[in-house]
């Protein structure tokens, strides 16, 4: 399933989703403008990589990717959940609250792979926080969604809760399968979704202000 647009009511535009999205984008490009022998160096020295820990890799792998779809992928779910939890915010609180969910799912991933040499990359666990703070949010609203039935290519309004919390079931279950299996090789942070959505959860209320919520 893939999210196409939720079904609110935006009065703003989302300044700081956008600006997110060019920095990641900014980021990919220097990435991939490396020469190819210096890449993986370069790569592994701003990664979050659990046996040779950098404080400041908590921060600096969730502005690196592992190739275009990967960077597409996480900046499409980014603008269509970020962009409304942005309004509920306001900008800069929702600047705090992404980078702490980055941090809190880097977090969460270096316990779950202590000792591991793969390099964690990706703002995939900051875009599960706000993935969380949607469902606490808007649990209701429908969202647009596009669906793959054996040859088919649909689309269908469906709960954002019941999407979401199916996402969820789906990387929790994946990442307690890797803990027994070699699947940990592939180099998907399982928990580092699992602890950014949860973060989110945790975080959301505190982020909120006084802001009114749009729906419909």
């Amino acid at each position: 399933m893939i999210p196409l647009r939720a079904l609110l009511y935006r009065k703003s535009t989302p300044v700081m989703t956008l600006l997110i999205i060019a920095v990641n984008l900014l980021c990919f490009l220097f990435e991939m403008a490396q020469p190819i022998y210096l890449r993986d160096r370069f790569v592994e020295h701003y990664a979050l990589v659990p046996d040779q820990l950098r404080l400041t890799s908590f921060v600096t792998s969730m502005f690196l990717h592992g190739g275009w779809l990967h960077l597409l992928g996480n900046m499409w779910f980014l603008w269509v959940f970020g962009s409304h939890i942005e309004e509920a915010m306001g900008s800069a609180r929702f600047l705090i609250f992404y980078l702490i969910s980055g941090i809190a799912s880097a977090m969460v991933q270096f316990v779950t792979s202590l000792g591991s040499p793969i390099p964690t990359i990706g703002a995939s666990g900051a875009i599960a926080g706000v993935m969380g703070a949607f469902l606490i949010l808007y649990p209701r609203v429908r969202v647009v969604t596009l669906v793959f039935i054996i040859f088919f290519i649909t689309t269908i309004q469906i709960p954002a809760a019941f999407m979401l919390i199916y996402w969820f079931a789906i990387q929790l279950l994946s990442g307690l399968g890797s803990l027994s299996s070699v699947s940990q090789a592939q180099g998907i942070a399982w928990f580092a979704h699992v602890g950014g959505f949860l973060a989110g959860i945790l975080f959301v209320r505190a982020f909120l202000g006084n802001r009114p919520r749009y729906s419909f």
